[in-house]
């Protein structure tokens, strides 16, 4: 492979689909690929917020393309697939983004119906679109998949139990992505976010007692902003990662050393 160092980076004429893409992490790793050449279809549940985000990113002279898909609704996953393929004719890069985490209480709180949910929206999901997108994948012989998954995943918190099994399976996924699918040039990596400042842990972020805890205890002593995702996701998608598979990489400030 000859590649030279100042087009490691470039995604021009490449798609990619990110699910959870209307605000937060999903939005400053859509923008970060546009920016770098690609054609993006971001996607969350609403379709007005899409509308909103995509409008501001064409503005920029960015490309991309609004499309609504509850993740955890498998009518809706190959609709996702169906309409960028229609949009744009292929399939290159696919970030797995989207997750919920309704409530934060102890395991034995937790019913079967909510452990259900949180899998079919956390996992499932992953899992069925990166099949969906899979024949599209394999046909380019370079495509990635980057699954959006956790710190959690790798130590869990209090109160964070079902999210960090659900996180944990994804990051198994990952590397069993990557260990199946490196025969055909598709390559699958996890990133595992810390606290970023995203409306998906505010909760977290906006607790004072937790945040005079980071300041005092985490080795950057502070929360991330979403941009700060994005960079590790150009890197993973782009020519620059190209000898990079089932790697499970953190954005932590440092979270995993303590």
């Amino acid at each position: 492979m000859s590649l030279k160092n100042n087009n490691l980076f470039n995604l021009k004429d490449k798609v990619a689909i990110v699910t959870g893409a209307s605000k937060g992490i999903g939005l400053a790793i859509s923008r970060g690929f546009a920016e770098f050449g690609a054609k993006v279809v971001i996607s969350s549940r609403s379709q007005e917020a899409l509308e909103l985000a995509a409008s501001d990113l064409q503005k920029e002279g960015l490309d991309v393309f609004a499309q609504a898909c509850h993740v955890g609704d498998s009518n809706q996953r190959k609709v996702l697939v169906k309409k960028t393929i229609d949009e744009f004719g292929s399939i290159d890069i696919l970030v797995n983004n989207a997750a919920i985490n309704p409530i934060q209480d102890s395991i034995q709180n937790f019913s079967s119906e909510l452990f259900d949910k949180m899998l079919n929206v956390n996992l499932k999901a992953a899992f069925d679109l990166s099949n969906l997108c899979f024949p599209y994948l394999k046909a380019k012989k370079e495509g990635s998949i980057i699954n959006i998954s956790s710190v959690e995943g790798l130590k869990p918190s209090l109160g964070l139990g079902i999210y960090s099994v659900t996180k944990a399976s994804l990051n198994m996924l990952t590397q069993v992505q990557a260990k199946e699918w490196g025969i055909y040039g598709i390559r699958s990596n996890a990133i595992c976010p810390g606290l970023i400042k995203t409306k998906f842990s505010s909760a977290l972020w906006k607790n004072e007692q937790l945040m005079k805890h980071i300041k005092n205890q985490l080795p950057l002593g502070r929360a991330a902003e979403p941009i700060e995702i994005s960079g590790l996701a150009v890197y993973l998608a782009s020519s620059a990662g190209s000898y990079s598979t089932g790697g499970i990489y953190t954005v932590d400030g440092g979270h995993m050393t303590i």
